[in-house]
């Protein structure tokens, strides 16, 4: 549903994780082995990645200044468990964050929001305000105020409900 250019950097791995579930239709993409592979997981860490999933989804929801769809496991305490390691480029002496071993799932997210933490864009990364979507969607208006992950779906919706309520 989402009209928008995919979020930067490692954001979009992130986006790509809330996305996998479809709260409308109820299909979750963590339910195939071909949506495991997409973020190189096993069957049995799918558990692990859907309460990732849930805690980043609250997080986008928070950027977006709305409150949590359903109470879930902070992200602090998950991203804690998740073990990175600094890197510094030996030609030009920048650092940055990498997973460590053989770079789960929580450490690549740990990871990516660390980048976007440096370079401002993790805040910019939201869900969509209505409540039958909330997918993940990278604000990129200039005042950073975006309320739907598309206008011409969800923003349309919402805005034909006020104007009918009317």
């Amino acid at each position: 549903m989402n009209d928008r250019a995919p979020a930067p950097g490692g954001l979009a791995l992130i986006q790509s994780l809330v996305n996998t579930l479809d709260l409308e239709s109820g299909a979750d993409s963590l339910d195939t082995a071909e949506g495991l592979a997409r973020f190189g997981l096993a069957q049995g860490e799918a558990e692990a990645a859907r309460e990732l999933r849930e805690s980043l989804r609250v997080v986008c929801l928070a950027h977006a200044g709305h409150p949590a769809h359903r109470t879930v496991v902070p992200l602090g305490e998950l991203l804690a468990r998740a073990p990175l390691h600094i890197t510094v480029d030996e030609r030009d002496g920048s650092a940055g964050f990498a997973p460590a071993g053989s770079a789960p799932l929580a450490s690549r997210v740990a990871a990516a929001i660390a980048a976007s933490l440096v370079d401002g864009t993790w805040p910019r990364l939201k869900a969509c305000e209505a409540p039958d979507c909330h997918r993940a969607y990278y604000d990129r208006s200039p005042a950073g105020r975006g309320r739907w992950c598309s206008m011409s779906v969800c923003g349309a919706r919402a805005k034909m409900r006020r104007y009918r309520a009317k």
